[in-house]
């Protein structure tokens, strides 16, 4: 048996981003379009959008999409990514190995280095052959590769997963990815969630020692409970439910009171647990590095932890720049704020979500 070590991050940023003014402009071209058609059909007019009611809801500002133009066409409303051959490179491959190169530079290693790729996101453009294989082959790493799916925790998992396999002696060095085009299944024509996500991609590399900046896995813990107050229902089975392509049921829908009422004592009670398990004292925790969904939630959450607020760097923010990206969101906290930590510092590395699933891993800088 070894331990377990990230030993680097890396990020990929869409070249587009919408700003909250932006978005609404768009959506309120949308609703006078459309009440016209609904008055007709006599049904309840749409409300209009305002960029303050976005992040007073939310604390999001900004997102990065990687189609904009679709997104702000209020006769399309979502983003436009036209299906590629089959002998090119899929987007969410495109984006995975943009982030593994940037995360494999930073630890100094080269794809030979690896021998297990783990694409652990909340949706996968298609259900084989496997991003994480085609990411492999693109990057000319050997050994073995799979995609895996627990919505928005599926980089924590994905974490557990990367320590199994270096712990069991499966794999010597794993790169989990995170490609999230969560604008892909949002519906842009909803008021109350046009604004939540965003895309990017984040990877990490995990090893079996420490190398430069690295942090060892001091434990994770992870926890599942059925509910459908967050749901998406696409899926191959689609064509034969008599449904139509647009039916809103095939997006993301959430019941977001219910979610936030369930969430935040669940998350924050497990993070508890689990330092208690670990043995860290909450005091000694400098750093929560929390699933990027909203700004209360995230405060709440650190509140039930810690018994106060949290400050701005025990708890760092990345959702008002890049809203929700899912599974990425956590990741992208931890590339842009672990630098500062110094030798012997802990934080927590935690994501949740639909499930809902929830997953934690405690992380202690050693190098």
């Amino acid at each position: 048996m070894t331990g377990t070590y990230i030993n680097a991050t890396g990020l990929f940023t869409p070249p587009h981003a919408i700003s909250n003014e932006e978005l609404v402009e768009a959506f309120n071209r949308f609703v006078a379009l459309e009440n016209p058609a609904r008055a007709e059909r006599g049904e309840e007019a749409l409300a209009e959008s305002n960029a303050e009611f976005i992040f007073k809801a939310s604390g999001i500002r900004s997102r990065y999409v990687m189609d904009r133009e679709g997104v702000l066409d209020p006769l399309r409303m979502g983003p436009y990514l036209p299906e590629r051959p089959q002998n090119s490179l899929s987007l969410q491959a495109e984006m995975a190995c943009a982030a593994a190169r940037d995360a494999l530079a930073n630890a100094g290693l080269e794809p030979s280095d690896i021998d297990c790729v783990i694409v652990a996101c909340s949706n996968s453009q298609r259900p084989y052959p496997a991003i994480a294989i085609e990411v492999q082959a693109e990057l000319g790493i050997q050994g073995f590769a799979y995609d895996m799916n627990v919505a928005c925790s599926s980089a924590t998992f994905g974490a557990q997963n990367a320590k199994s396999a270096i712990e069991s002696g499966a794999a010597k060095r794993v790169l989990m990815v995170n490609p999230e085009v969560c604008t892909g299944h949002l519906d842009f024509r909803d008021r109350d969630c046009h604004f939540i996500f965003g895309d990017v991609c984040t990877a990490v590399v995990f090893e079996g020692e420490p190398r430069g900046h690295s942090w060892e896995m001091v434990g994770t813990r992870l926890h599942t409970t059925f509910s459908s107050n967050i749901r998406n229902d696409s899926g191959f089975l689609d064509r034969h439910d008599g449904s139509k392509p647009s039916d809103r049921r095939k997006l993301f829908h959430q019941q977001g009171r219910r979610v936030f009422k369930d969430v935040c004592p669940m998350v924050a009670d497990l993070i508890k647990a689990h330092l208690d398990e670990t043995r860290v004292p909450i005091p000694e925790v400098k750093r929560f590095w929390l699933h990027q969904a909203n700004l209360s939630m995230n405060a709440l959450i650190a509140r039930r932890v810690l018994g106060r607020d949290a400050t701005a760097e025990e708890a760092p923010v990345v959702l008002d720049e890049y809203a929700n990206t899912s599974s990425a969101g956590s990741i992208i906290a931890l590339h842009k704020h672990r630098a500062d930590l110094a030798v012997g510092d802990v934080g927590v590395l935690c994501s949740f979500g639909a499930g809902y699933s929830v997953g934690s891993v405690v992380l202690r800088r050693v190098s």
